[in-house]
C-alpha cells in the first residue's frame, strides 16, 4: 500500500476543505468596504460567526499533517515562505479577535471592522502569494532551501495573491446570496458577477503563463497524444464558468456557491496535475519527502478516526445554523 500517496491525497482534501469553507468567511470580510451600513455588516458577520472557527480546523490538519507526514517538504517550504506564513497567521488572529470584540463595543466598532477587513485581506493575499511562490519554483540544494529571504516576492506571486483575494470575494458573495435577502442579497449578486469574471480571467492568465514559463509544465499539458485527456479539465472549467454566470444572472440562490466551488476544485486539480508527483515543485517528490512507512501507518490510524469526526461535526454545525440570517436573528443576538 502506498501510504505516502494516501497521505498526499488526505492533505490535499484538507487544504481544499479549508479553501472551500474558510474561503467564504474571509470573502465576507473582504466585501465589507462595499457595505457601509452597520446593520448590513452585522448580518454579514452573523452569517459566518457560528462556523468560522470550525472552518480553520482544516488549516491545522493540513499544516500539521505536512509536518508529521512530509517532514522534508515542511523543512524546505517553511524557510522559503516564512514571511507570508507569519503574515497569514497574524491576519487570521486579527480577523478572529474582531469576530467577538466587534459585538462588544459601540464606540470602537469601526476599529474592529477595520481589523476584520485588513486581517482577512492579509490572510487571503498571503495564501495566494504562497501558492504563487510554489508554482514559480523553490530553489533546493542538498535537501534544503537554498534561496533568498525574499524569493517568494515576485510579480507573479503578488498576482496570485490578488487572484485568491478575488476568488474568496466570489465565495463570500455567493455565500451571502444564500444566507441573506433583500437589498443585501441583490448587491451580493452584483459583486459576485464582477468577482466571477475577474477570477476566470486570472485563471486563464495563470493557465497560459505557467506552461510558457516552465518547460516541464508545458510538456505535461501539450505532449500529444498523452496529454489529450488533461484537456477535459479546461472544457469542464468552461462549462462550470457558464453555469456560475448563468446562476448569478438568473439569481438562483443556492447554485452560485456550488459553481464557485467547482471553479476552485478544477483550478486545484489543474495545479495538482501540473506538479504531480512533486510536493516541492520540481525538486522533491511525495515519496522523497515522506516519513518512514511505520510512521505513516501509525498516523493513518488516527486520521481514519479523526477525519470522519471532523466532517460529522462540521456538517452538524452547518445544519443547525442553516437558513437565512436577517437583522432580527443571528449568532450574537
Amino acid at each position: 500500500m502506498d501510504y505516502a500517496l494516501i497521505w498526499a491525497i488526505l492533505i490535499a482534501v484538507a487544504v481544499f476543505a479549508y479553501v472551500a469553507l474558510d474561503g467564504f468567511d474571509l470573502g465576507v470580510a473582504l466585501l465589507f468596504p462595499w457595505f457601509k451600513k452597520e446593520q448590513d455588516r452585522d448580518i454579514m458577520m452573523n452569517t459566518v460567526a457560528p462556523v468560522w472557527d470550525g472552518n480553520e480546523t482544516w488549516l491545522v490538519l493540513g499544516g500539521g499533517g505536512l509536518l508529521a507526514v512530509f517532514p522534508l517538504a515542511y523543512a524546505v517550504l517553511m524557510p522559503a515562505l516564512y514571511m507570508p506564513v507569519i503574515a497569514m497567521l497574524l491576519g487570521l488572529i486579527f480577523r478572529g479577535v474582531a469576530f467577538e470584540y466587534r459585538f462588544k463595543t459601540k464606540r470602537a466598532k469601526h476599529i474592529w471592522d477595520l481589523s476584520f477587513i485588513i486581517g482577512s485581506f492579509v490572510a487571503a493575499v498571503s495564501q495566494g502569494i504562497m501558492l504563487g511562490a510554489m508554482l514559480q519554483g523553490i530553489e533546493v540544494e542538498g535537501r534544503a532551501y537554498a534561496g533568498g529571504w525574499f524569493d517568494w516576492l515576485t510579480p507573479f506571486s503578488i498576482f496570485c495573491g490578488l487572484a485568491v483575494v478575488v476568488g474568496y470575494a466570489l465565495l463570500g458573495a455567493s455565500w451571502l446570496v444564500m444566507k441573506t435577502s433583500g437589498d443585501l442579497q441583490t448587491r451580493s449578486y452584483a459583486l459576485a458577477r464582477k468577482a466571477a469574471l475577474l477570477l476566470v480571467a486570472a485563471i486563464a492568465f495563470v493557465s497560459l503563463y505557467l506552461p510558457w514559463r516552465d518547460a516541464t509544465i508545458a510538456e505535461r499539458w501539450f505532449s500529444f497524444p498523452a496529454s489529450v485527456w488533461l484537456w477535459v479539465l479546461p472544457v469542464v472549467l468552461a462549462g462550470v464558468t457558464f453555469g456560475l454566470l448563468r446562476s448569478l444572472f438568473k439569481q438562483q440562490e443556492g447554485r452560485p456557491y456550488l459553481w464557485a466551488l467547482g471553479l476552485f476544485l478544477l483550478s486545484f486539480a489543474g495545479f495538482a496535475v501540473s506538479i504531480f508527483p512533486y510536493l516541492v515543485p520540481f525538486e522533491i517528490t511525495i515519496w522523497e519527502a515522506a516519513a518512514p512507512d511505520n510512521s505513516l501507518k501509525f498516523l493513518l490510524v488516527g486520521a481514519v478516526v479523526l477525519i470522519p469526526i471532523i466532517f460529522a461535526y462540521t456538517g452538524y454545525t452547518y445544519w443547525v445554523f442553516r437558513g437565512k440570517v436577517d437583522a432580527d436573528s443571528g449568532y450574537h443576538d
